[in-house]
């Protein structure tokens, strides 16, 4: 039986201003990326995000951001190694202290935007998150988004790490993803077929035709597509069919 994890980012509205379809995706994934407040979030916001994954019984994590809610999160930001790590002990702690409420642990680390860029592109910023993990709580999981940072993650011995690939996003030959500026709905089988490819073959087909090897364990789904919840369902029918076990990242690393 393979077995494989559905993240999705949570959490992400805050005040009057909505972002996603939490309520309608839950029911479909099997850990949520909860925004920490920076990027996006609020603490009634963040309260609310971890009562429906527990009630829907789904593993929650961080996902920090650098703190510019304008640009949510997306835009370019001079901080230092130390500095990224303390947003993201900051933000850490705040999701540790609703999941408590609930007797909820939290599973897992997954940052956000340019906070996961400036990771990717410098080892040092993402040796200095990666030890302030291991720092909080070892058992934490890094949900690491490319293979660079996936590389610095495997330096560190006892650091828990889960690479994690992406079915309704193109991906370049070189594995990097090409971010659409305008979210447009996408076809189902595709974006299932591409599930069932990585999952089953840890590969997928780029947007020249080539294959390409996404040894991933985590399949992130964007759950502020338009027809996102279509994706879920048919994703789901296929795992079925194909015997894809959908499970927690706790259950994988």
């Amino acid at each position: 039986m393979v077995e494989i994890d559905i993240n999705c980012d949570m959490g992400e509205s805050f005040g009057n201003w909505k972002m996603g379809r939490d309520d309608e995706v839950m029911p479909y994934i099997t850990s949520a990326n909860v925004a920490g407040g920076f990027h996006a979030g609020d603490p009634h916001v963040m309260r609310e995000t971890v009562e429906l994954a527990t009630e829907h019984g789904v593993g929650v994590g961080i996902h920090p951001g650098l703190p510019d809610k304008m640009g949510f999160g997306r835009r370019t930001m001079d901080a230092t190694p130390e500095e990224v790590r303390d947003y993201v002990v900051y933000q850490l702690g705040a999701l540790m202290g609703f999941a408590a409420r609930h007797d909820l642990e939290v599973q897992h680390v997954k940052p956000h935007g340019a906070m996961y860029s400036m990771l990717s592109e410098s080892a040092d910023h993402a040796r200095a998150v990666m030890e302030s993990v291991l720092e909080v709580d070892p058992e934490l999981v890094y949900l690491a988004t490319d293979m660079n940072i996936y590389e610095v993650a495997e330096e560190f011995d006892d650091l828990r790490a889960v690479f994690e690939g992406y079915v309704d996003l193109d991906y370049n030959p070189d594995r990097s993803l090409i971010v659409e500026k305008q979210v447009e709905p996408k076809d189902p089988d595709l974006v299932a077929d591409r599930f069932v490819s990585i999952a089953t073959e840890g590969e997928v087909e780029a947007v020249n035709g080539e294959v390409i090897d996404v040894p991933a364990e985590s399949i992130c789904i964007h759950g502020d597509g338009p027809n996102a919840v279509e994706l879920l369902e048919t994703i789901h029918e296929r795992a079925d069919e194909h015997s894809i076990d959908l499970v927690g990242l706790d259950e994988l690393a």
